[in-house]
């Protein structure tokens, strides 16, 4: 098994944290927080909007399964790259739609798929390619936070249950074993 690793900001990091978890391949999923000039940022700082750090997820993935460039289709079809620093009702830099490339080969397929996306769009894509930066975990309570607190969380249940179940219709023969095509 060849892992990598792809660091991506796609707005709120539960949103796309439960997608991923849900692909084959992917080996791990960690939320955080990249892109900003605080060191060690907590939840409470990155949410004000001062630090420059957008909230984004690390996915461990071996490269025989799926490819970055799925990873990055995907992340293309779960959010909305054409809202400028924002998904929906979270507004402000750290909801940003961001790639940030572990190298060159990665900075390459990052332009391809904002290429791919934007042929398909009929609005601008605003996601950036920004330089990988130090990576920063968001605090334990985030981590797989959709799994353990979405079915009691009103805001898990009216935006990442959705999009959650729109990605399993779309992705379903992409899913890992015994995760329902519907959420």
């Amino acid at each position: 098994m060849a892992t990598e690793t792809a660091t991506l900001a796609a707005g709120c990091f539960w949103c796309v944290e439960a997608v991923y978890d849900d692909l084959a391949g992917v080996e791990s999923v960690e939320s955080g927080y990249i892109g900003g000039h605080v060191a060690d940022p907590t939840y409470r700082q990155v949410c004000g909007g001062d630090t420059g750090h957008a909230e984004a997820i690390r996915i461990v993935f071996d490269n025989a399964v799926i490819g970055y460039a799925d990873l990055l289709d995907i992340f293309f079809h779960v959010h909305d790259a054409t809202q400028l620093n924002r998904q929906g009702n979270d507004v402000g830099t750290q909801y940003r739609s961001a790639i940030f490339p572990h190298d060159a080969g990665q900075e390459s397929e990052a332009r391809a798929a904002i290429a791919r996306a934007q042929a398909d769009s009929a609005q601008p894509i605003v996601t950036t390619i920004e330089p990988l930066a130090t990576w920063y975990p968001a605090e334990d309570y985030h981590q797989e936070y959709f799994e353990r607190e979405g079915s009691k969380n009103g805001y898990c249940m009216a935006i990442v249950a959705p999009k959650l179940r729109k990605f399993r219709k779309a992705y379903t023969d992409r899913l890992k074993d015994g995760v329902q095509a519907e959420a």
